[in-house]
């Protein structure tokens, strides 16, 4: 077993390194603390071939794999942790489930933009009565026609400020077999974006209100039935999730590391503190732990999509290291840490979030544990007889 990059990932990781540092070093805290999307950093990614790495190339994209796009986000991210984000969203989650699902003219129409980083797709999942439980979702889409009429909302969305189209979750018909997803323009009739709300991360998002919106037949992305190969492309979006939980725990690891190679306190530096010493330890040993998760994860991936116990394994475990990592390096940088002069304090937020969304850590160990037992465990009640 080779733990070890092949030469040509070695050399795709150097080529992004370069890049990161040539485009993306100047400007990141500022980046980082922006509301706005970072367009022009999407347009320089798309032009490096950063955006569609795993996506195919008939559809645009670079045909690489899920490791390469890992890889991508790591090294980007121990320059402009922001930018990370980018990678994910030209990656991950929904622009991968139109581009292994969607049909030919949906490509045309939405796919081409995305991957020159001139627009940015949304996932719709969570509704104010359905979060982790995301098949209690209400939103419906009724036949009308030659199309649907959508009725509903979903909150938390991801880049809903900013996106173009939303793939939403919408039931056809009742039960999990009734859940299937379409692309709504959210520019379209009927849509109606709520008052802006921030979270910890200062990432705006907005609740989005579907009233009686039409959308053609030909913007269904999969009907009544297609709910678990939405969950299944669903845990992509979870090893992008890990790989910037763990790449921001990275970040603010090394900026303690050099702060402890330099900060004198009692005529000592920081590192010859044996108390800090045991942290930093206790640092590597979670990353490197998480690494291997992860990577694990991405490698086995087969056909396009990771194994939902690995994922749920690497997303679990990686999501609490980066935010242990992250907040006990801006514990060492100490009042410097907990200032926006650096950006440490920015990574705690960020991977704090992530320890939330794409399956909160106590849903991934539920699922987790359905696999060391062999059997599901109901989160319902039983119903009253």
């Amino acid at each position: 077993m080779d733990f070890r990059f092949t030469p040509e990932q070695e050399q795709f990781r150097e080529s992004v390194r370069r890049f990161a540092e040539k485009h993306l070093a100047k400007g990141a805290r500022e980046r980082a603390h922006s509301p706005d999307y970072p367009w022009d950093v999407a347009k320089l990614m798309a032009a490096q071939g950063l955006l569609g790495i795993t996506i195919a190339e008939a559809d645009g994209g670079q045909g690489g794999a899920l490791i390469d796009a890992v890889i991508a986000i790591e090294t980007l991210a121990s320059v402009c942790p922001r930018s990370a984000d980018v990678v994910q969203a030209g990656n991950f989650g929904p622009i991968r489930v139109l581009a292994e699902y969607g049909t030919p003219e949906q490509k045309r129409k939405y796919l081409k933009r995305l991957l020159a980083g001139e627009s940015v797709i949304s996932v719709g999942m969570t509704e104010p009565e359905a979060g982790s439980a995301v098949t209690d979702l209400q939103t419906t889409a009724t036949p009308e026609g030659d199309g649907y009429r959508v009725n509903g909302s979903k909150v938390f969305t991801t880049h809903s400020t900013h996106a173009e189209v939303m793939l939403a979750y919408v039931r056809f018909g009742p039960g999990v077999g009734g859940i299937g997803s379409v692309l709504i323009d959210l520019k379209a009739p009927g849509v109606r974006l709520g008052k802006p709300s921030k979270f910890m991360s200062e990432e705006e998002w907005v609740q989005t209100y579907f009233e009686n919106v039409f959308i053609a037949s030909e913007m269904v992305v999969l009907k009544e039935g297609g709910f678990k190969k939405q969950i299944a492309g669903f845990n992509v979006e979870r090893i992008g999730n890990a790989a910037r939980s763990l790449a921001l725990g990275r970040y603010a690891y090394e900026a303690a590391r050099r702060w402890a190679m330099q900060r004198k306190q009692f005529g000592r530096l920081l590192c010859e503190f044996q108390g800090l010493q045991w942290k930093f330890a206790d640092m590597k040993m979670k990353l490197d732990a998480g690494q291997l998760l992860l990577y694990r994860a991405a490698a086995n991936a087969d056909r396009g999509f990771p194994s939902a116990e690995e994922t749920a394994i690497a997303k679990a475990f990686c999501n609490q290291a980066g935010f242990d990592v992250a907040s006990e390096a801006l514990q060492v940088m100490g009042g410097l840490g907990y200032t926006q002069e650096e950006l440490v304090e920015y990574c705690v937020r960020r991977c704090r979030g992530w320890m939330i969304a794409g399956g909160s850590i106590e849903i991934l160990k539920n699922r987790i544990a359905e696999s060391v037992f062999e059997r599901s465990f109901p989160q319902r009640p039983d119903p009253v007889r």
